[in-house]
């Protein structure tokens, strides 16, 4: 029998040690849209992710106190909606249980998500740029935005166009009749305004396409500059080639992005001059790395400059994990509120801002580039930073 107990011992300590190198899975969720206007950012999102994820499970996994998980990302696609943002944090929360999810990108779909995660303690690391995304009844604890919103780059933008441009006098604002344009376009009127410029704006109806008509109501305004704001790639793309091939000469660009590549792809020749605010610079020394990987990955694609903001944020929040040396949501998102100074290689130091504007510190700043398109290339005029509150 001491035989027999010795024997049983012996293999429970071998499936032990055999079990110590297991991986658990770790579900991390992604909202984004896959389809429609927005497809563009949606597809960066998801890449920028996945690179991430990748990066972990060459390295062996993602340590945390004593255990190995093996990040798996689960993505749904939010159509660039409001109920598919909600319909998609409904299914990461209630069927796949994610506890951390990355995205959904646009107000509409933020908004709706964070009212499903916050109430479960879900943390969630997305980029819409109303400010009811972070300014809540719910305080924002388990949402934090990783990208610049309106709030943050568009003054800083508007006085480099006033000081670049002093003969430009009236400007328009186009932009889509949902919460985004709701809440975008009246900083951005108040933006303008105080820098000297007068305004004319109308909405549209989300998911146009043919936009004739509306541009030819801007072009009898005498405007001498239009501002596509906040326009989903898509969207903006066909508004610049529209508004050109209707005979409209002005400069045109973008207080919002970022587009530039989806500009450039779909316009062609009549993106020349457009200019535009770009989240990232593919030029840099550090960028040459992320470049190749996503080459050998995903070929020769548009790769847009969300892609790399993903990325970053996805290893954030993977360090932020390391640190809390759980995977508990509350301690990680304690740990990632204190995050400031750590660099995941592309944007350097972390910096959290917003408590002036939003009452919580969970606004990541970046530093951004303003481009002009010449001869189909991005040329970078300035490089900013954000406004910090």
């Amino acid at each position: 029998m001491f035989k027999k107990l010795k024997a049983i011992a012996f293999v429970a300590a071998c499936l032990l040690a055999g079990s110590a190198g297991a991986q658990e899975e770790l579900k991390i969720g992604g909202i984004g849209p896959l389809s429609g206007g927005g497809t563009a950012w949606g597809i960066a999102l998801q890449r920028g992710m996945q690179m991430a994820i990748d990066e972990v499970q060459a390295a062996g996994g993602l340590k945390i106190g004593g255990k190995t998980y093996a990040p798996k990302l689960v993505m749904f696609d939010d159509q660039y909606t409001s109920a598919g943002g909600r319909l998609a944090a409904e299914r990461l929360v209630n069927v796949e249980k994610a506890k951390f999810i990355i995205g959904p990108i646009g107000s509409p779909s933020v908004l709706s998500a964070v009212a499903v995660t916050s109430p479960a303690n879900v943390l969630l690391l997305s980029n819409g740029f109303s400010s009811a995304i972070l300014k809540n009844d719910a305080g924002s604890p388990y949402n934090f935005r990783v990208m610049d919103s309106t709030t943050e780059f568009a003054p800083a933008m508007i006085k480099w166009y006033r000081a670049a441009h002093p003969e430009t006098k009236k400007v328009a604002l186009i932009a889509p009749n949902d919460a985004v344009g709701q809440s975008v376009v009246p900083m951005l009127e108040a933006y303008y305004k105080e820098n000297g410029f007068t305004v004319w704006k109308e909405l549209y109806d989300r998911g146009t396409k043919e936009f004739t008509p509306l541009l030819t109501r801007m072009m009898a305004q005498n405007v001498d500059l239009l501002d596509l704001n906040s326009n989903a790639p898509g969207e903006s793309a066909l508004l610049v080639k529209q508004a050109r091939q209707a005979g409209f000469k002005p400069p045109i660009w973008q207080v919002g992005g970022p587009s530039v590549d989806e500009v450039i792809d779909i316009a062609g020749p009549l993106a020349e001059g457009f200019t535009s605010l770009n989240v990232f610079d593919f030029s840099q020394p550090e960028a040459q790395k992320f470049l190749k990987t996503y080459k050998d990955k995903y070929g020769n694609s548009v790769l847009n400059a969300q892609t790399p903001v993903w990325y970053n944020a996805t290893r954030i929040m993977f360090e932020a994990m390391r640190r809390a040396g759980t995977t508990d949501v509350t301690k990680v998102r304690d740990t990632l509120e204190k995050m400031d100074g750590y660099d995941a290689g592309l944007f350097g130091p972390v910096k959290w801002g917003g408590m002036g504007d939003y009452g919580v510190r969970h606004q990541l700043l970046l530093k951004f580039w303003i481009v002009e398109v010449k001869n189909g290339k991005q040329v970078t005029r300035a490089v900013v930073l954000p406004e910090q509150r």
